[in-house]
């Protein structure tokens, strides 16, 4: 692996590194230089993306934690810190959906259990990551929204919900946060072809697959905003697929 060095050594944190965005982001994080953190549910993932990653010449840590708990978020943070004694940035690509996501389809239990996997775990690692961003000067939280927080379709309303939870949580930590030097950014991909889609009820036919966004796309979008300086701040950036006009079909 041959380094840019475009982000030269910083600590990274990748939630939701599993698969994905998240898997793409970390991989191309390390690939930039930064030390990545990995986390998410799937420890048996996150070593074989840690091997693969130290295998190419990055630096990986995997951690397992289940980020709906927390006390796992806390302990996430920890481990970090002592291992590389600071966290510089950290990217939010936790989420997940129902299978059946209509509202007449929806119970209270599938309710709350989206709460607990998007917004929850959102919340989670904004409140352990900031007093470590306020001790230490400054911090990037970057979090990855949906488009269906900012046009409504039939990915689920609990999804949509989520989603739009996660803007609010976003802006309003920005704005509260500002004077210590901690940024936030709300990055809302289109329809992209990841595991994610597997949770549909129907899946996407291969003609709006083959147009969809890969996670690589979305990789990139992130190191963009990890690469600005800490003058530079990008409340929001849409990524969508250039050749779908709707990435939400009806079932």
């Amino acid at each position: 692996m041959q380094h840019r060095d475009d982000l030269d050594s910083q600590v990274v944190i990748v939630a939701g590194a599993s698969s994905g965005i998240g898997r793409a982001t970390a991989i191309a994080a390390a690939a930039a230089g930064a030390r990545v953190a990995l986390t998410a549910r799937n420890e048996r993932a996150l070593i074989e993306l840690q091997a693969q990653i130290e295998g190419a010449g990055g630096t990986a840590l995997a951690v397992r934690a289940d980020l709906a708990d927390r006390d796992a978020a806390e302990r996430l943070m920890e481990a970090v810190i002592q291992r590389w004694g600071r966290i510089d940035a950290l990217i939010n690509s936790v989420g997940t959906n129902l299978a059946r996501p209509r509202i007449d389809e929806m119970t209270p239990a599938s309710w709350n259990e989206m709460l607990a996997a998007n917004l929850t775990a959102a919340f989670n690692l904004t409140h352990a990551i900031v007093p470590r961003f306020r001790a230490q000067g400054g911090g990037l939280l970057i979090h990855l929204s949906s488009m269906a927080a900012k046009k409504p379709n039939l990915s689920g309303i609990a999804y949509q919900a989520n989603k739009a939870g996660i803007v609010g949580l976003a802006h309003g930590t920005m704005e509260e946060e500002r004077e210590y030097g901690i940024r936030t950014t709300v990055i809302f991909p289109g329809l992209t072809d990841t595991p994610l889609l597997l949770k549909r009820p129907v899946a996407p036919p291969p003609e709006m697959l083959e147009h969809a966004l890969q996670p690589e796309d979305v990789a990139a979008a992130c190191l963009f905003v990890l690469s600005l300086p800490p003058r530079a701040h990008v409340p929001e950036l849409l990524i969508y697929p250039s050749r779908l006009r709707d990435a939400y079909r009806p079932n």
